[in-house]
């Protein structure tokens, strides 16, 4: 009978140690995960705290993917070059510009008189023949980008501006 007793002992035994050796697997595989996520979430913030100073170096740093930001511009009229002696021309032009970030809204709204001017003396230097077709809009639609992203202020930092979207032009 001890024989038996003895056959009956050690699996009873080997439960145990199979359990304490799961237990102690998954405490290590739980403890290497949560060390890799350690791990690698300070690695990803070393590398975002090495990018952070390179984008203030450069002009700016790239905008995020999303959906884009406009900025609409009243509605004015302006003067055109005449053609002929005595034959006068306007433009009533209204129109929106698409932007990188709400930043760039904020800064273009607060700024808007500059904006406005900028464009009021592109386009009385314009004839009315030269912005009649499309081509002369699409070259008058880079000329704003181009006043645009002049900055502001003076050292400052150029405007984000990708597009201008005409929504309504009228010439007279």
């Amino acid at each position: 009978m001890k024989a038996e007793a003895k056959a009956d002992a050690p699996p009873a035994g080997g439960k145990k140690k199979m359990m304490i050796i799961i237990l102690a697997a998954v405490l290590v595989l739980g403890a290497g995960g949560g060390g890799a996520a350690w791990f690698l979430s300070k690695g990803a913030s070393a590398d975002h705290e090495e990018e952070a100073p390179k984008a203030k170096k450069g002009k700016k740093a790239h905008k995020a993917a999303g959906p884009p930001v406009y900025v609409p511009v009243e509605p004015f009229t302006v003067n055109l070059q005449p053609e002929t002696e005595g034959s006068e021309q306007y433009l009533q032009l209204a129109f929106t510009l698409q932007v990188g970030s709400l930043e760039e809204v904020e800064i273009v709204k607060q700024n808007m008189p500059k904006v406005r001017s900028r464009v009021l003396l592109l386009l009385s230097s314009k004839h009315a023949s030269e912005i009649n077709t499309p081509e002369g809009k699409q070259q008058l639609s880079s000329e704003i980008i181009e006043q645009m992203k002049l900055p502001f202020e003076e050292r400052g930092d150029a405007q984000d501006v990708s597009e201008v979207l005409f929504t309504s032009f009228i010439i007279q």
